[in-house]
Order: C-alpha cells, then sequence, then structure tokens
C-alpha cells in the first residue's frame, strides 16, 4: 500500500513510499479514505519536530484522518462500513494521574505518544489500523466533511473548559470572539453560535471564502481591527500570533474567559506592562489559560456537532482536495485555502 513518510528533523525527506499492509496496530482496520493537512504537518515536513516509532527511521505522516471500517472485533464500537476517524493522542505508559483516568490531553509528564507526530505512525496511508477504544463513529451523512473532526475535537475541548470555568460566575456569557477564520477558527465560531452566542470572527482576509464562511454562521466579520467597544466575553484566540493574544487579553468584558488555542513561532519580542495586565486581570476575576489536543469525549462531543451542523457549510471548510500522488502540492497553501485535503482513494 502507499503512504506519506518523513524522516522526524529532516527537512526534505518526506516521501511517497510502498508499505506492508498494515499489523498489529489495532484491532480495526480502515481504508483510507481523507486526509486533512494542517500546520502541525507542514512543521514536521520541515523538519522542525516529529518522532518517529522507536526503531524506526520514518514516520507515517498525518493526524487528520477519515476512513471506513474493513475489519472490527465483535462489539466494537464499529463495525465494516462504518465512517470513522482515528483518535489523535494515547496515554503515557506509566500513566500518569490524567492519563489513568482517560484524560490524555492533559498529560503531566509528556510520555504521551500521538498517530502521526510522537512514536506512532500517522493515518496518511491507503489502509491503516487503530485501536477500538480509539476509533470513532461519525453520522454517515458528514461524508467527506468528517475529516474535519479531529480539529473540530480541539475546540470541543476549549470550549468543555470555557464551560467549566463559566460556572463560577452568576452571569452568563453572551458575546464571543473568535480571531482566527481558517479551519480551527471557524469551528469555534460555530459551536459558539451553537450555543446561542453573539459572535465575531477577526482574521485578516478582505474578500473570499472566510468572510463568506462567517457570514453565513449569523456571525459578523471583521478584517484586521476591532470595532471599539466591542468587549467579549469569551474569547478563543487560534492564530498564535503574539501581539494579537496581547491585545485580546486587554479588551475583554469584565469577568471575561480567554482561551489560547494558537502556537506563537517565537523569536520577536513584544513591549508589554505586566504589572498592567496583571492588575487588569485580578480587578476583573479574568481567566486566561491554554488548551490542546483531546480525548475521546472531546472527539464524541465534536461528532454530534458536527452531525447537527449544516452539511454545505461543512463543505465550505474544505477549499482543496488533491489525489494522493499529488499529496507534495496540499503542502503549498493559496490564499483562498482553508482546509486542505488529500484523498486516499479507499472508497
Amino acid at each position: 500500500m502507499r503512504a506519506i513518510t518523513v524522516v522526524p528533523g529532516r527537512a526534505g525527506s518526506a516521501a511517497l513510499e510502498e508499505l506492508p499492509e498494515p499489523a498489529g496496530e489495532g484491532d480495526v482496520l480502515v481504508a483510507g479514505l481523507a486526509l486533512g493537512i494542517c500546520g502541525t504537518d507542514d512543521e514536521i515536513v520541515g523538519g522542525e519536530y516529529g518522532w518517529a516509532p522507536p526503531g524506526r527511521e520514518r514516520l507515517v505522516l498525518g493526524h487528520e484522518s477519515l476512513g471506513r471500517v474493513l475489519e472490527a472485533p465483535e462489539g466494537a464500537p464499529v463495525a465494516p462500513g462504518d465512517l470513522v476517524v482515528g483518535i489523535v493522542r494515547r496515554p503515557d505508559p506509566v500513566p500518569c494521574r490524567c492519563c489513568a483516568a482517560g484524560e490524555w490531553d492533559m498529560c503531566r509528564n509528556g510520555r504521551y505518544t500521538e498517530r502521526g507526530i510522537k512514536e506512532l505512525d500517522g493515518f496518511g496511508a491507503e489502509r491503516w489500523r487503530v485501536e477500538s477504544d480509539f476509533a470513532v463513529r461519525l453520522d454517515p451523512g458528514l461524508g467527506d466533511a468528517g475529516v474535519l473532526l479531529e480539529p473540530a475535537s480541539v475546540v470541543a475541548k476549549a470550549w468543555e473548559h470555557i464551560d467549566r470555568i463559566g460556572a463560577r460566575a452568576c452571569t452568563r456569557s453572551d458575546v464571543a470572539l473568535v480571531t482566527g477564520a481558517g479551519p480551527i477558527g471557524l469551528l469555534a465560531a460555530l459551536l459558539a453560535r451553537g450555543r446561542g452566542l453573539e459572535v465575531h470572527v477577526l482574521d485578516l482576509a478582505e474578500e473570499g471564502p472566510k468572510p463568506e464562511a462567517v457570514a453565513a454562521l449569523g456571525a459578523t466579520y471583521h478584517c484586521r481591527k476591532l470595532p471599539d467597544g466591542l468587549a467579549p466575553d469569551v474569547t478563543l484566540e487560534c492564530t498564535g500570533v503574539g501581539q494579537l493574544v496581547l491585545d485580546v487579553m486587554r479588551r475583554s468584558a469584565v469577568g471575561a474567559i480567554v482561551c489560547l488555542t494558537g502556537l506563537s513561532s517565537g523569536g520577536r519580542t513584544l513591549e508589554v506592562d505586566a504589572g498592567a495586565l496583571n492588575r487588569s486581570i485580578v480587578l476583573e476575576n479574568d481567566v486566561v489559560f491554554g488548551s490542546v489536543n483531546a480525548n475521546r469525549r472531546h472527539y464524541e462531543l465534536a461528532a454530534e456537532a458536527l452531525a447537527a451542523a449544516d452539511r454545505a457549510w461543512l463543505d465550505r471548510l474544505i477549499t482543496r482536495r488533491v489525489a494522493l500522488e499529488d499529496w507534495q502540492s496540499a503542502l503549498e497553501r493559496g490564499p483562498d485555502d482553508m482546509k486542505v485535503v488529500i484523498e486516499l482513494g479507499g472508497r
């Protein structure tokens, strides 16, 4: 079978190669349908990080999966013919207290593993295996849009934690701000609209699919600048742009919650009045927290949200599909690209 592999840490090493059929990696055999590409894949292909399985030089790329079950044991949560996604992270072998409780997205000792990223082969292959407990069944009506489940699980976790933190106060959240209108940002806005919030999305695009997708949600799109007086109760920062991270922390409402999901690149120093920022956060009872990855509960919450969403709107997010043999073009981002998908051909 064909698979996209890479030598982690070595730029220019990614290749499409023939591999043996998957064996011993899980009790569910899946025909790969699609693979979503994100910035993490770009960075692994660029040699910035990634870890091959122990004793191996090459890693099968890809963590945003979609496939159809070919074989599954009796009593498994999925059956042959089901549309399925594989969960990315696995608990550490010790395990830490969080991993032992099934909250491996909150691993305390860093010894977790991740499909297509850290010490486990990913889903960028014509066929792959997954353990029953790490396979998530999708509503068949989702079709190709099911490849959005992994990024949707990330924001499902973020919203779950926002809801928990929000329960501390006697007031409810009414206004949400999402910074960034990539797939993560748009899915965050989708879940915010599902909560009945007034939603604002900030991005750089002046026209094209991003503003159109925001408008189709019934949310308000802002290009480059937010209007004076907008003070959101909840902010999901999805860009990782350092200056923007600071700006959203400074302009939130009293008692606001700011969730950071974007990763900053580093290497740039910004001047900030740390004392004033600390004073504002303390005196207004604000909360700023980071969120990454997801556990099975979040995948299931995301699957419910996607199943309830308008399929035509979800299809807007997939702006380009490429064949497996043309996989390299998926890493070449165009100005209107949101989610680029590699079609694996297992239909």
